[in-house]
């Protein structure tokens, strides 16, 4: 996993949040690594390579998983390993399970839970 700035990857996922809570499209604000406003998915792959998602893991889940509202990379830090059971607590689109899964494979099992919107 890389190394990345921790102040700036907490601003960029509370900016996120609150924008998305707000109802807008674009959460991130331009700051000294990225600018990925009017970027649509661009801008949610430079937020997750700031979280450091490589890029085979953005190419490689299913459209519309990835929601860009993450805030770090567990799979990366969690060292799974095949068999495994991964519980992922607050799984939006299910971009982590979707990577969790390759690393669990058939013998393992990924559960996402999400509250559905009020």
């Amino acid at each position: 996993m890389k190394a990345y700035d921790s102040d700036l990857l907490r601003q960029v996922v509370r900016n996120r949040y609150a924008e998305t809570a707000k109802g807008s499209s674009c959460g991130c604000r331009p700051g000294p690594s990225m600018s990925c406003c009017g970027a649509s998915q661009n801008g949610v792959d430079a937020v997750n390579r700031l979280m450091g998602y490589s890029g085979e893991e953005l190419g490689g889940v299913i459209e519309g998983a990835n929601l860009g509202l993450g805030c770090g990379n567990p799979t990366a830090v969690g060292k799974l390993k095949p068999g495994e059971t991964v519980l992922d607590l607050g799984s939006g689109g299910g971009f982590d399970c979707f990577l969790a899964a390759r690393k669990v494979g058939d013998k393992g099992r990924v559960i996402g839970v999400n509250r559905p919107p009020r």
